[in-house]
This record gives C-alpha cells, structure tokens and sequence, in this order.
C-alpha cells in the first residue's frame, strides 16, 4: 500500500492534465495529494525542510529569473520587429529546396529557441517555411520538427533543474544529453527531408539531412564540452546556419548583410556574446561558484540586458513588450515553481525513491522503457522543466537501484523529455494557427507523434546498451 501511494501525485497531475485543466491545475493537484502524504506516510522533519529551502531557494530564483528573461527578450523582439526582419533575411538568403528547410530545422530554431525558449522558435520558423512555398500542413509540422534542441531552450533552465534534483553536475548533464540527442536531430532532419524531397531525390535529400544534423549534433557536443551547456543550444544552431549560409555562398549565391540585419541581430549577439565572455573570464579567474558568477554568469543577467538595451533603443515598445511578456510569465512561472516544489517533496521525503524501488523491479527492461517514460512526461506537461521537476528525480533512483551510470540515464531521460515538446497540444495548435490550418491540428499532431515514437525506441535501445 505504502509503495503504491509514491505514483499518486504523479497520477493527480496526469488525470488532471488529461481533463485539459492548466499546467498550472495540474500542478497543484499533485501538490495536494503529495502534501497529506509527506505528512503522516513519509514524514520529513522540520530541519530537512529547512535546508531543503536553502539548497532549493536560489535554483528556485534562478529558474523564474530565466523564464521572465526569456519572455520578456522574446515579446521585445516581436515588437520592435527585429523578429520579423531576421525572419525576411534568413529567406532572402537561403533560397528554396531542402538546404533552407534544413537550415531552419538544424539552424534557425535551435538558435532562435534557445535564446528565447517556450516554442518561441517553432512560431518564427512556420512563418519562413510558408515564405518558401510549403503548404500550411507541411510548414506547421517541420516549423515544430526544429524543437530538437530544446534542452538548451532559453539557456537551459530545464536541465538546471534536472541537474538540482539528481546531483549531476549542470555541464556533465549538457554533455551527456547532447550525445543522446543524435537521435532527435537525426529523426527530425529524415522527417523534414521526407517531406519536401521531390520524387527521384529522397535519398540525396536524406543525405543533406543527415549531414545537416551531424553538424548540428558535433556543434552542440562541442560546446557543451569546452564552454559549457547554457549557450550551446545558440551556439550549435548558430554555427550550423552559417555553415548553410556558406555553402550556399560558395555555390554562387550572394549573402547580403544589411545595416537592417545587423542591428536586429544585435541583441542575440549580446546574450550570446554576454554568456561566452563571462563563462571564459570566470574560468580564467578561478571564479566560478562566486556571487559575481552567479550573477553575470546567469543567462537571466544577459537576456534581461539585451531586452533592455533594444527597448532604451526603442522606447515605444517598452510597454507593449511588457504587457505581453508579464501575463505569459504570470502564468509559465509559477507552474514550473509548483512542479519544482512537488519534485522536490517527492524527493526529500523519500518518495522518488520508494517509486524508483517499484520500477526497478523490471529490471534491466526498464533501461529500454526509460527515455518512453520520459517521452510521456514530457507530451504530459509540455515543459521540459516540468518534465524534469516532475521525474527527473524518480528516473535518476531507478537508475542508481540497478546500478547504472546516472549521469548517462540523465542525459537518455533529458534528452528525450524535451523532445516530446514538439508534439505537445499547446505548441501543435500554436504552429497550426500561424500556418493558417487549425484544422490539420490533428494529422500534423500523428505526424510528430509518429517521429517522436522513433525517436523514444531508438533511446531505448541506446539506453538499453550503454546503461
């Protein structure tokens, strides 16, 4: 009985979800039946609590500050226009055909979510794809096929808390994420090369593909292990579109950067320039821990400064950025607190750990069933950092019962979590109404689910022989 009640919060927050209540709902839900739990089935004491909010209090702060940072630099750009005017310059120079599509998917939106989060980058992508002549249908599915980084989305908040709960270091975790994320980038790039490869040309477009996400996987990979995790979403994005860029420069095709461009680029260069500069002169100085670092070396300090500098630039716009961003914050920032503070109950009281006995009874078998598990948690709550609060800690016990590499299950659990956003409801019918077919919402949505089904078995035969 006393093994069986550890699933309950778990079962309130999908049943409520499943009732298409909010996030939000949902995560009290699960909050008011953990909470009677911890109380008379697995008491905590009063000191542990206590420090519980000490270790907790400043991830807690770091997250929300993320999340406000991430909007607000998002609305900023959609109202000033510099969203649109890198839009209209990545289709000026990318042309037709499979290279612009797969600059988007590898490129663009893994640049543009992880410096804004939220499917902020799958709603600038569908705009571009219909600008290159694919229909509504076509355009809302490969637009959220570029939500293949996501465990990087606005700098990586998600993984923080993935990383806060199992006690795998932040950058390990960014390092083994990216490997498992070879088959997310892979099964995406295959999927958008299917879609748009015309007759007698699948298999050079599949190629393309393959290429194009080889370039994304090594970028990203590479950042994580040399600079860190929270810019190598931005980072791998960043370099995989230029590289397209390139090559299409070298075929002919002239590359015009406008004083225009430059400036609407200008505030992604100061995120990512900001995180570069400060990871690199803390490491230097042996810094890294102090309250300096903590402080400029956030991913908030950047996003809010770059929001900043453009809205002094343009003031107009300071308070239609601001009445946009507040009302999204208001309502992404306080779900992700509650199912930080349910992840964390469940933890400290012993909760996960008991859940984590249960499924380790499969043994060995689980191995395959755990990034499935965590494709479910993440089409439930459609955030990676929900996903992360919410069974980040039972996946990472389940891995130490049967005894396999934690840090590795982590990245397999990560990784596969955050690819579950691209067919999460709320992002299917975003992508479905700026590509103007609300009523393909479902067949767009099987699609994706079909890619992601690939996705989670091929996760599980690669946990299955490295754990």
């Amino acid at each position: 009985m006393r093994a069986a009640l550890t699933a309950a919060p778990l079962l309130a927050v999908i049943v409520a979800l499943l009732l298409g209540r909010s996030s939000r709902t949902a995560a009290v839900a699960g909050l008011v039946v953990a909470v009677p739990l911890v109380f008379f089935v697995f008491p905590v004491g009063r000191s542990a609590v206590a420090e519980a909010g000490l270790d907790w209090g400043p991830v807690v702060l770091e997250v929300v500050l993320v999340l406000g940072g991430g909007i607000l630099f998002a609305e900023a750009g959609r109202s000033t226009g510099n969203q649109e005017e890198i839009a209209r310059w990545v289709t000026r120079s990318l042309g037709t055909g499979i290279v612009p599509v797969l600059a988007i998917v590898h490129g663009f939106t893994p640049l543009t979510e992880s410096l804004t989060g939220y499917g902020i980058g799958a709603a600038l992508a569908v705009p571009l794809l219909l600008g290159l002549g694919l229909s509504g249908r076509r355009a809302a599915v490969i637009g959220l096929l570029g939500l293949c980084a996501v465990p990087w989305g606005s700098m990586g908040p998600g993984t923080l808390i993935a990383s806060q709960l199992t006690g795998v270091d932040f950058d390990d975790l960014g390092v083994t994420t990216a490997l498992f994320n070879l088959a997310v980038v892979g099964a995406v790039g295959a999927a958008a090369a299917l879609l748009v490869a015309e007759p007698g040309r699948r298999v050079a477009c599949l190629l393309a593909a393959a290429g194009s996400a080889l370039t994304l996987w090594l970028a990203v990979l590479a950042t994580n292990v040399l600079i860190g995790t929270a810019p190598a979403g931005a980072i791998g994005g960043l370099l995989t579109l230029l590289l397209h860029l390139t090559a299409r420069a070298v075929r002919g095709h002239r590359i015009r950067v406008t004083r225009a461009v430059v400036r609407a680029g200008a505030p992604y260069a100061v995120v990512l320039g900001g995180m570069l500069a400060a990871t690199v002169l803390f490491r230097a100085a042996n810094a890294e821990g102090s309250a300096a670092e903590a402080i400029v070396g956030s991913p908030a300090f950047w996003l809010f400064t770059a929001s900043g500098l453009l809205l002094a630039v343009h003031p107009r716009h300071l308070r239609p950025a601001l009445r946009a961003a507040l009302p999204t914050w208001g309502s992404v920032a306080p779900s992700t607190t509650l199912f930080i503070v349910l992840g964390a109950l469940m933890g400290l009281s012993g909760m996960s750990e008991v859940l984590a006995d249960q499924l380790a009874r499969l043994g060995a078998s689980y191995l395959f069933l755990l990034p499935l598990f965590a494709v479910l948690v993440g089409f439930i709550t459609g955030s990676n950092s929900g996903a992360n609060a919410l069974a980040a800690g039972a996946q990472a016990e389940v891995a130490r019962v049967l005894g396999a590499d934690i840090p590795l299950a982590m990245g397999a659990h990560n990784s596969a979590g955050a690819a579950a956003m691209m067919a999460s409801p709320a992002r299917v019918e975003l992508a479905t109404r700026l590509a103007r077919v609300p009523s393909a919402y479902r067949a767009v949505q099987r699609t994706l689910l079909l890619v992601l089904g690939c996705v989670a078995v091929a996760m599980g035969f690669a946990t299955l022989l490295l754990l």
